[in-house]
């Protein structure tokens, strides 16, 4: 229930899903932070979340139309959703990849998209391969607002680094952490390596061990066809998931000695301590934040 939640959780605009499966089904139920959510959608496309149980004409819950997704609080946010501005650029194949049922909390799946050193291990021959198992050395910073986490210069050898590439390469990223639970890639694009693709993870919340992840792309790619696009980021999704949900504990510890910590995990260490400074504890085991003498940072 909303009572045990933080208000840095509750201010927090949350992904309900993608505004296509509204299409089909114009009355649906959502399950966010323990609360059981009803949306509605009107012959007019005009959209209402509002908590079940609750009368017809009952209070409404704020909504927003983000990046194809719908979106509510259970809060009062100070601040409006982060920008992808690659979303609204006219030449980008824009895919929606679906939304998975995972037995973790958001923080680990979040942390887990930010890691490249599992890529020879659990996407081999695709996002990397032995011997290419090295991370180099990359720039994390937060942003200037305490809003971002931003990891950049991160470049990783692949096999196949997208349906449409033709052979083995040098892939640069980029890695944004614009909230707790969501986190954007961008990476060289197969066919332009002048520009990136767009890859969004948007994590759902339903308790503190469980979440519904959203899979969402922008891709510079005229070629491929669109049931390849979402097989291929699927099937990378499907060897994530048994490797999300045999982690223990299942919610991400904060202290940032609780789990070994090396150069490849930089850009989780700043994750976990910027969930920290902004008083992220759902999904999270918080840390009291006292420091060992012994302890150095990747």
């Amino acid at each position: 229930m909303t009572e045990s939640v933080e208000s840095a959780v509750l201010d927090e605009w949350h992904i309900l899903c993608a505004l296509n499966e509204l299409k089909s089904r114009p009355t649906q139920r959502f399950c966010l932070l323990g609360e059981q959510l009803v949306v509605e959608r009107s012959a007019e496309n005009t959209i209402t979340v509002r908590r079940s149980g609750n009368a017809e004409r009952g209070p409404h819950l704020p909504v927003r139309r983000h990046c194809g997704h719908l979106w509510t609080t259970l809060g009062v946010p100070s601040h409006e959703l982060f920008e992808v501005p690659e979303f609204s650029e006219a030449d980008r194949r824009l895919v929606y990849c679906g939304s998975f049922g995972v037995q973790v909390s958001a923080p680990r799946a979040v942390e887990n998209f930010l890691d490249m050193a599992h890529f020879p291990f659990v996407h081999t021959d695709v996002l990397g391969v032995e011997p290419h198992t090295a991370v180099g050395d990359y720039e994390v910073n937060v942003s200037d607002d305490a809003r971002e986490v931003v990891a950049r210069g991160c470049r990783f050898y692949q096999p196949l680094s997208a349906l449409s590439a033709k052979t083995g390469l040098e892939v640069e990223y980029v890695y944004r952490v614009p909230h707790p639970y969501c986190a954007v890639l961008y990476k060289s694009a197969a066919s332009d390596p002048s520009r990136n693709d767009v890859i969004a993870i948007f994590a759902r919340p339903i308790s503190e061990e469980s979440i519904s992840a959203t899979l969402f792309m922008a891709l510079i790619d005229d070629e491929s066809p669109d049931i390849g696009l979402t097989h291929f980021q699927q099937m990378i999704f499907s060897q994530d998931k048994p490797i999300l949900e045999n982690q223990r504990p299942r919610r991400l510890p904060l202290d940032p000695i609780a789990e070994t910590s090396v150069r490849a995990d930089r850009m989780s260490v700043a994750y976990r301590r910027w969930l920290h400074e902004r008083g992220i504890r759902y999904g999270t085991i918080p840390w009291d934040g006292r420091v060992n003498p012994a302890a150095t940072a990747a």
